[in-house]
């Protein structure tokens, strides 16, 4: 091989992850550098926050399993009827969807790196908006319901499918978590509080009793609105480049599933290795967009500050 042959291969790769880690960046944060305003004021604020370096929240939400937790989770938040009710009559996903993924990312990404006061801030606009989001849905048993958005039952169901989300695909595909999944639950539980959950699970048991309570009730439903969202969230409108790299997310996402929540979505488990093989993308994600967040950079750049200042940075929920 020539030098001029293994220079061009070089400089194709480098375009090719140009590419892909302006896509990623501008698919999760809005923004082609990762970089919007609400980033940068996290480096600004009085004390560490709700967590701090070191924490399991730090850890999860840090690491690039987080591409398919966020998958998982919208797929099981589809599964109760209210959720999808609110999703199909509120959301603009079909004509804006990475608008409102970058939303729900920008709130758990403030409240993981931000200082208390823009993480409440950020749960109240959140508030405001669920405020906002009413109407009604046919339940499971084919009954007609009124819903709101910041419903305890509709809350308590998004906190818990993406605390498991997070915690599921960490554990296959993330590192050590401080304090392991109990830890992880017990600290994110500030984060449901923060928007009205009343009784947010502690431990990685009470996580998965609440969780299983909701599907042994009889609450989850799987009709056309589920088909037809999950159809969305399989392909969803991504630069052709990374299409097949997500792919191979989505696949690692339902294998992570378990069993009867992938019979309620229609879905099978791939029978290749894609646990195996989300772990390969995600790792070449890692190589390219690198170990330290936009987010956790602003962070840690308000922590020092707070450090050569002389104050106590001590998380507040530790």
């Amino acid at each position: 091989m020539t030098s001029g042959t293994t220079s061009t291969r070089r400089r194709r790769g480098g375009t090719t992850a140009a590419r892909w880690r302006s896509h990623l960046l501008s698919t999760l944060s809005g923004q082609s550098d990762g970089r919007p305003e609400w980033v940068a004021a996290m480096a600004d604020g009085e004390d560490a926050g709700y967590f701090g370096p070191g924490s399991a929240s730090w850890a999860v939400h840090g690491d690039m399993a987080t591409l398919v937790a966020g998958i998982r989770a919208l797929l099981m938040q589809t599964l109760h009827p209210g959720a999808m009710a609110g999703v199909h009559d509120w959301s603009r996903y079909r004509e804006d969807p990475l608008g409102r993924l970058s939303g729900t990312i920008r709130w758990l990404v403030t409240v993981t790196f931000a200082d208390t006061a823009l993480a409440q801030r950020e749960s109240g606009r959140v508030a405001h908006f669920h405020d906002r989001v009413r109407g009604e849905y046919v339940d499971a048993t084919g009954v007609r319901r009124a819903y709101s958005a910041g419903d305890p039952e509709l809350l308590s169901w998004v906190h818990l499918v993406f605390t498991d989300a997070f915690l599921g695909c960490h554990t296959l595909w993330g590192g050590p978590i401080r304090g392991g999944a109990d830890g992880y639950v017990r600290e994110w539980a500030t984060a449901g509080e923060l928007i009205g959950v009343a009784d947010p699970p502690r431990s990685a048991a009470e996580l998965r009793d609440q969780l299983e309570a909701f599907r042994l009730a009889g609450v989850l439903k799987s009709d056309e609105r589920v088909a037809e969202a999950v159809r969305f969230i399989r392909r969803p409108p991504l630069a052709r480049g990374f299409l097949p790299a997500y792919r191979i997310l989505f696949a690692g996402a339902v294998a992570s599933l378990r069993p009867e929540y992938r019979r309620m979505l229609g879905l099978r488990r791939s029978p290749l290795p894609v646990v195996w093989a989300t772990g390969r993308v995600l790792a070449i994600v890692r190589s390219f967009m690198g170990r330290a967040s936009s987010s956790e950079a602003a962070a840690l750049s308000r922590i020092r500050r707070l450090e050569a200042d002389g104050k106590s940075i001590a998380p507040h929920s530790l």
